[in-house]
């Protein structure tokens, strides 16, 4: 096969490989009811922070407190969710016992649209034009990355350097994120902040999930095993405290815009550039992945501004300031 120009038959002898897997036929919809779940289990626990924030006096984008996170463990919507992305979780770790990182990670988009609809007919906020642009780039953007990524993604045997760079970058982002968290917080950090943060983190949990499953199939439970677990876990626990704080101040579909975006996108570029995983990639599949990046996430971004309930939230905070009118949504297209 050409780096740059691959012919119809090359693309052909790919797809067809890929139909012939059954691993990867049964990793992409275990993938795909992982979306689902997520996607209900996101909308019933921001209605569960949305309450709790409620009861302490609105919502509180500095972060919430440790008694606002005990009580949230007494709403049954937030208890909800958190059991639905209990099994989302499980969905996300059948898929990648059995398929590709770079091709499990980024099929969790589908759960944007579903959350979309969901949280639309929750809060009566109807998607804008923006707001479906966005939505669409994120969607299509995440799904042009995971199409290539099916085509020529190859697992690879972990070996234990890579493991030790991944355990590094987590705790040098980990703690560069929380750094930024404390400066932010004490300027009203807005939800795509955490958002961000959030995916990031995830991503490396992600990955981290899928090198303790590669490792726990070959019989190879050490010490590095168990420490990449306990930063799972880690990693796990500073990812679902930025998750509930971009619920506590933004909108769920924004939320998981971010997770279902960034999250990938730093899981994908670990499994290219650490795990290996791209080794069979050629050129033109590189810069289809980096147009397919921008493009989602640009989708994020612009979901943050045109967000329709994020615009009515901003236009009433100008009227509580007397700083103009409240506008229609739909006016601002």
């Amino acid at each position: 096969m050409s780096w740059f120009s691959p012919t119809l038959d090359d693309v052909s002898n790919q797809l067809v490989g890929v139909f012939d897997n059954p691993a990867l036929l049964l990793g992409i919809p275990l993938a795909l009811a992982g979306a689902v779940f997520m996607s209900f289990g996101a909308q019933y626990q921001h209605r569960g922070v949305t309450k709790v924030g409620e009861l302490a006096g609105g919502a509180n984008s500095n972060g919430l407190t440790l008694s606002q996170l005990g009580r949230l463990l007494t709403r049954p919507s937030w208890v909800l969710g958190t059991v639905m992305l209990g099994l989302a979780i499980v969905c996300q770790l059948g898929a990648l016992s059995v398929a590709p990182l770079i091709v499990v990670q980024p099929l969790g988009a589908i759960s944007l649209v579903i959350t979309t609809l969901l949280n639309a007919r929750v809060t009566g906020h109807t998607p804008t034009r923006r707001s479906i642009t966005a939505i669409i780039a994120c969607v299509g953007g995440i799904f042009l990355f995971v199409t290539v990524a099916a085509l020529f993604a190859v697992e690879q045997a972990v070996t234990t350097r890579q493991i030790s760079v991944v355990l590094v970058l987590l705790f040098v982002i980990s703690v560069a994120l929380v750094l930024l968290w404390l400066l932010f917080r004490r300027r009203k950090a807005r939800a795509l902040f955490y958002v961000i943060a959030a995916g990031i983190v995830y991503g490396f949990v992600a990955t981290l999930a899928k090198i303790v499953i590669l490792r726990l199939q070959a019989g190879n439970f050490d010490w590095l095993t168990l420490l990449s677990l306990l930063a799972l876990v880690a990693g796990t626990a500073l990812g679902a405290y930025f998750v509930q704080t971009a619920y506590s101040s933004g909108p769920p579909d924004l939320a998981i815009a971010g997770l279902t975006v960034v999250d990938p996108m730093v899981a994908v570029v670990i499994g290219l550039a650490v795990l290996g995983e791209g080794s069979a990639v050629p050129i033109w599949g590189y810069v289809i992945f980096v147009v397919a990046g921008a493009i989602a996430i640009w989708g994020v971004i612009n979901l943050a501004i045109y967000h329709p309930q994020v615009m009515k939230d901003s236009q009433e905070l100008k009227i509580q300031r007397g700083s103009g009118g409240l506008l229609d949504p739909d006016e601002t297209d």
